[in-house]
């Protein structure tokens, strides 16, 4: 299918919406720092259940952060596609990305064929 080019004002909109992302991303991360950082051993003050799951929401949350990661760099890219000229072009076999899919998530840098 032959798509185009997004619109100057639909580039300028998917810009504010990225960036609004990051700082979304940016205030997860933050707020969830003290649950990723390292459980206590001090079985006195924890019993061994809570320590537990502790533990295990620590791991989750280390995973979601990582997930934060790859998608604060996946926006960071879009973003710096913009800033380049090139946006809405697939970086992999340089076809047009269909409009309806930089709607939903105006971080996607590859066409529905590449990704």
């Amino acid at each position: 299918m032959d798509y185009s080019f997004p619109s100057a004002a639909e580039i300028v909109d998917y810009q504010r919406r990225l960036r609004e992302r990051l700082t979304e991303l940016d205030t997860l991360s933050e707020s969830s720092k003290e649950v990723r950082d390292a459980v206590s051993l001090d079985q006195s003050r924890v019993g061994r259940l809570s320590r537990m799951d502790a533990i295990q929401m620590q791991e989750m949350e280390r995973a979601n952060e990582a997930r934060r990661s790859l998608e604060r760099q996946r926006v960071e890219r879009a973003l710096q596609l913009i800033e380049a000229g090139d946006y809405g072009e697939c970086v992999r076999c340089s076809e047009v990305i269909a409009p309806k899919r930089l709607k939903l998530d105006p971080s996607y840098i590859t066409c529905v064929g590449c990704a």
